[in-house]
């Protein structure tokens, strides 16, 4: 075995502190060369460990070592589990010799230890202490002694070769593979016999974080920096590209006795469709026609938890997110928590023993969370305690205050906030009950401390450390039961101020204060005897240990020289009595390596004479989770090795079930007098939607026995559920909605509708769907259905979708309306190019193509911030600011969105002519809007002779032959001024008239292409209507009318040649024609306005 340090300059951040079996590995970082403190600093944002993911991965496997599961952003961030601690407060300042509970002995032992210097290390400001190899320990100075001597790994990897990263295999602690910096190359060294020799391979992708299948030892997965999937079969030697667009820490291995290929792979990946699926493959088998979907529609994004036998996802639809579970590979089930707790986040903190802990914050919490716990499928949770405190980890991820005690089921620790104060609670009975923590009876000083229940009480730091080279604020041991160490206080509250360090010898029924000031306190021999250091900065020299549970400590010299000390590291497998000490001597000096050897402690191997029993109690019962449980334990003060062959012996017998071995069932709640009653809520005479005529269901009585409870008769047959034949029911609460939540669906795709019945008989009832489209489906029960029904829609539109279910005893219905849309892909905004201030002008907007369903415009006028909204492609507005006003629509349909922008010249008055041109223009014409734009650019050049650029506008129309509108504009700010300038415009429409028709405005198109530009004649005399009408009318309509004007001419011209060419067949049935036509002939300009306005979108239809 061997003890490894890794000196480094350049460290990439690979930073999960994942715990397996038998190993640690994390990083020390110190102050940059110069002035360094001691503070222990893990890398990136919390410590690395090998064998486990990397830089951003949370989650990390199970450990009965005393342990709170932390989340990561799973349904919403679900377990990250052991490993993520909490932060360590500044220690206080009393010396390093404080107080200790009964310092025996006057003289100062010395324990035995050996000290290495990295010599020539003193500018790395990084480094990476690790244990490997069958006994112990690896790194990149290997030491083969526990770490007496070392020896430079860089002959043996390159002295050009900058590492990143370590990784051990947690099935094969001989395997160990470091990993390049990607800053200079992406390559790995792999090792099989624990650091002698080292392979180097490169790779065609960048590893962020690695997962080690927990079985077979050469099987790895990588995850890459751009969100890829990689496996091998051969620890690292060949990779082989399982998936892209894989959530980051959302791959898990196949758990043993569930999946049944051993090489399964589950991970959330983000497909074709753009959403994200659970998904599942093997590791040589993961193309796409390969891979299956457990969980038939989306899920949200970091929802994904494969932990023991459960797997949760996250669905959310219309805000409000709803959570599934998979027990044991069985289909998915809807989680059921109380129907109002609304939660707006969850996190699952424990699955141990068949049952699921869960932390949910309401919708009227902030910085707390209630704990539920669940039955043994996951999928009914009740309540066990409100408020409990919660915080931000060193990677902003969520941390609740519970604590599992190891070695002993049931018994948990959680801090709560009760009237704005934090303080400890103890259960002993899974969350069923709950009490303060009594604070012990005396002081360090032997003086009776005056603490009254409830107004007094011990409350105590939950936080497991985030650093690894620390023992965190609190610990406990399956190998010692009932023996648990923290840091905390005594009062009213939790303090982080006056803190001093307990331990309980007996499950938390009792405490001792130990120090007054804060320690980091270790153990040592299978938890036989405990070791403590003193958590400060100024430089140490001794440590404590204790052979009596903390009654006693005998103070030891570790090192001649006082030590800032950075980090402790005790071997994983706590039976080999070593510990490795790392610090340094000066705030300059190099890194020092301190082995102490605690074995010449132990004057012998335990004896039976050397053990004692321990009867396990709740304040005296002798009853917990209904046995009575008797353990071995070694007796205080016997300083003898409990060795390798320790096993701890366990006498239980069940106990006859009480009532405190039952909890409240699913939608009861517990009263003063101690009874579970039905909730407001709730209606106990709901049946299972799975129970069937014929069949049976187990009726509950509003209790249920507290799972992992071994009691026996007593209260049992009275509490448990009772079996019931299945009554029929008639169907109720029929709900019918899409897969994904939306209710817009894109016309040609799978629409797939999903079905649910909260009461019913599922076997028995007949279910049809009609799609609205003219198409429907039935089916005989609801056993097709579970998956939902696809369907596809030809045309968009909105469809009325109804459910209708029925049996014998009666009928439901539901309906859904599903817009289906067709994306739009363009859209035209028609608007006037000059409008008159303060009279309203029509907009609209065409879209392509034309049959898109229901669509959705929004229009922005000028500087507004808010749009206004229509579901009509034409608004009618009115500008009331003069100049150049911008117009905007946006078009929304299904998940498309697009939009034109156009500019309208707003006036008091204006004037307007119809041009046309010589016909050799419409040769050259290609009808786009740039020609167009550029062609009238042209045509005002031509005319402007004297006259200002910013009072001449050309449009020119789209169609064919090429037409034109010309305005004349008045000057700016002359509105005051109107009827003096007046006569100045009509001298401007004047001269250019004239111009215009002695043809002396003309163009070169391009070399040879000369076009001439003619004012129209408005005349319809071809059709037998007198020209003097319209000119009549022209005349007397006030300026800025002509527009309409010429639109009505247009018209009647067009209608006219239509109308000769088709002998006037159809030339007089047209509505639009006729509303034109009567327009034209209008007593006065007037009426023939408002007929034109009134009827301005059939008069557009027709002219179209």
């Amino acid at each position: 075995s061997c003890l490894q340090i890794l000196p480094f300059l350049r460290c990439w951040p690979h930073t999960n502190p994942a715990s397996l079996p038998c190993w640690t590995l994390a990083r020390l970082l110190g102050f940059p060369p110069g002035p360094r403190g001691a503070a222990l600093r893990s890398a990136g944002a919390g410590g690395g460990a090998p064998g486990g993911r990397g830089p951003a991965a949370p989650r990390t496997r199970r450990s009965t070592e005393g342990r709170r599961a932390l989340p990561a952003g799973g349904v919403r961030g679900v377990p990250a589990a052991e490993g993520q601690r909490g932060g360590r407060a500044q220690p206080r300042g009393p010396p390093e010799d404080g107080r200790a509970a009964r310092l025996r002995g006057t003289e100062e032992p010395r324990l035995s230890s050996t000290t290495f210097a990295l010599t020539g290390d003193a500018a790395h400001n990084q480094a990476m202490v690790h244990w490997s190899g069958h006994n112990s320990s690896v790194s990149t100075a290997p030491s083969t002694d526990y770490g007496t001597t070392y020896e430079k790994l860089n002959d043996k990897v390159g002295l050009k070769t900058v590492l990143s990263y370590l990784y051990v295999s947690p099935t094969n602690k001989r395997k160990i593979m470091l990993l390049s910096d990607p800053e200079i190359e992406s390559s790995i060294l792999i090792s099989s016999d624990e650091g002698a020799t080292y392979q180097k391979y490169r790779l065609n992708f960048y590893i962020q974080s690695l997962l080690f299948h927990p079985k077979q030892e050469e099987w790895i997965l990588a995850y890459s920096l751009d969100q890829k999937l990689y496996s091998s079969m051969d620890f690292g030697r060949k990779w082989q590209l399982m998936h892209e667009r894989v959530t980051p820490n959302r791959f898990y291995w196949s758990v043993a006795g569930l999946d049944k290929e051993p090489d399964l792979v589950h991970m959330e990946a983000r497909t074709a469709d753009g959403h994200t699926h659970y998904l599942t493959c093997r590791i040589q088998e993961c193309s796409e026609t390969k891979r299956s979907g457990p969980f038939s529609r989306s899920i949200d994004v970091s929802s994904l938890v494969v932990q023991d036998e459960y797997i949760f996802i996250q669905v959310t639809t219309g805000g409000r997110a709803t959570y599934y579970v998979s027990y044991r590979r069985e289909p998915f089930a809807q989680i059921k928590l109380p129907k109002y707790s609304l939660p707006k986040d969850m996190h699952i903190i424990s699955t141990d023993e068949n049952q699921v802990f869960a932390a949910v914050q309401e919708w009227n919490q902030n910085d707390t969370y209630n704990l539920y716990i669940s039955d043994t499928r996951g999928v009914y949770f009740t309540l066990a305690l409100e408020n409990v405190k919660s915080s931000r980890g060193l990677e902003g991820n969520i941390v609740i205050d519970l604590y599992e005690v190891a070695g002993i089921k049931g018994i948990f620790l959680a801090n709560r906030k009760v009237d704005d104060q934090i303080k400890t609670f103890i259960t002993y009975n899974k969350g069923r009950d709950w009490r303060l923590l009594q604070a012990p009876d005396t002081d360090l000083r032997g003086d009776p401390v005056l603490c009254q229940l409830p107004f007094c009480s011990l409350h105590l730091r939950l936080q497991l450390s985030e650093n690894p080279y620390t023992s965190g604020s609190i610990s406990s041991k399956e190998t010692v039961p009932g023996l648990l160490v923290a840091t905390g206080n005594i009062g009213s509250e939790l303090s982080y101020t006056d803190v001093g360090v307990f331990i309980s010898s007996d499950g938390g029924n009792s405490w001792r204060q130990i120090f007054e000031e804060e320690y980091n306190v270790w153990f040592l021999d299978w938890g036989g005897a405990l070791v403590a250091m003193k958590h400060t900065s100024v430089p140490i020299r001794h440590m404590w240990v204790s052979f009596d549970e903390g009654r006693s400590w005998i103070k030891y010299s570790f090192t001649s020289t006082p030590l800032f000390v950075d980090g402790s590291l005790v071997d994983p497998g706590i039976e080999t009595q070593i510990m490795t000490v790392f610090g340094h001597f000066s705030l300059r000096s190099e890194w020092q390596l301190v082995k102490v050897d605690y074995k010449s402690l132990f004057s012998h191997r335990c004896t039976k004479d050397d053990y004692q029993t321990w009867h396990l109690h709740n304040q005296g019962e002798p009853c917990v989770m209904g046995e009575r449980k008797i353990y071995k334990k070694r007796k205080p003060g016997a300083q003898c090795s409990l060795g390798r062959d320790y096993s701890q012996t366990v006498v239980s017998e069940p106990c006859v079930c009480g009532q405190g071995d039952f909890e409240c069932d699913y939608g009861y709640e517990r009263h003063s007098n101690n009874q579970c009653i039905p909730a407001f809520w709730f209606s106990p005479s709901s049946l299972s939607k799975d129970c069937n005529i014929g069949q049976n269901y187990w009726n509950s009585t509003g209790y249920r026995r507290i799972v992992s409870n071994n009691c026996t008769d007593g209260l049992r047959e009275k509490y448990m559920a009772k079996m019931e034949k299945c009554p029929g029911k008639a169907p109720r609460g029929l709900h019918i909605l899409t897969s994904d939540g939306k209710l817009v669906m894109e016309q040609g795709h799978n629409a797939t509708f999903i079905i649910l019945m909260e009461e019913g008989d599922l076997q028995r009832t007949n279910i049809q769907l009609d799609f609205g489209d003219g198409i429907a489906v039935s089916y005989a029960n609801f056993s097709p259905v579970e998956d939902g029904i696809r369907h596809v829609y030809r045309s968009a539109g909105i469809f009325q979708v109804t459910a209708f279910a029925e049996n014998s005893l009666g009928s439901d219905t539901a309906v859904l309306f599903l817009h289906v849309v067709c994306p739009v892909e363009h859209v035209h905004l028609s608007v006037p190019f000059v409008a008159i201030r303060n009279k309203d002008v029509n907009i609209s907007a065409v879209v392509w193509p034309s049959q898109a369903g229901t669509l959705t415009y929004f229009w922005w006028f000028g500087n507004s911030t808010k749009p206004l909204i229509t579901l009509e492609s034409s608004i009618s507005y009115m500008f009331t600011v003069e100049g150049m006003n911008t117009v905007t629509v946006q078009v929304a349909g299904g998940n498309t969105l697009i939009q034109d922008t156009k500019e309208v010249a707003v006036h008091e008055y204006f004037q307007s002519q119809l041009l046309s041109f010589s016909p050799n223009l419409d040769y050259h014409n290609p009808d786009i809007p740039e020609w167009r734009q550029d062609v009238g650019k042209v045509i005002k050049r031509a005319l402007v002779t004297g006259i200002p650029d910013e009072q001449i506008l050309v449009a020119v129309f789209p169609g064919l032959p090429t037409s034109a509108e010309l305005f004349i504009l008045p000057h700016k700010n002359t509105t005051e001024r109107r009827k003096s300038t007046e006569a100045d415009l009509e001298q401007v429409v004047e001269i250019l008239f004239n111009a215009l028709n002695q043809n002396l405005v003309q163009f070169e198109l391009k070399p040879g292409v000369e076009v001439v530009v003619y004012v129209t004649q408005l005349t319809l005399g071809e059709c037998g209507i007198k020209g003097a009408a319209l000119a009549l009318l022209r005349l007397q309509t006030p300026p800025g009318l002509s527009v309409y004007i010429r639109t009505l001419t247009v018209v009647a011209q067009l209608g006219c040649v239509a109308g000769i060419l088709k002998n006037l067949a159809w030339f007089w049935q047209g509505t639009a024609f006729k509303l034109c036509f009567a327009a034209i002939l209008a007593p006065s300009p007037v009426q023939a306005l408002h007929l034109f306005h009134d009827q301005s979108r059939s008069v557009l239809t027709w002219m179209k």
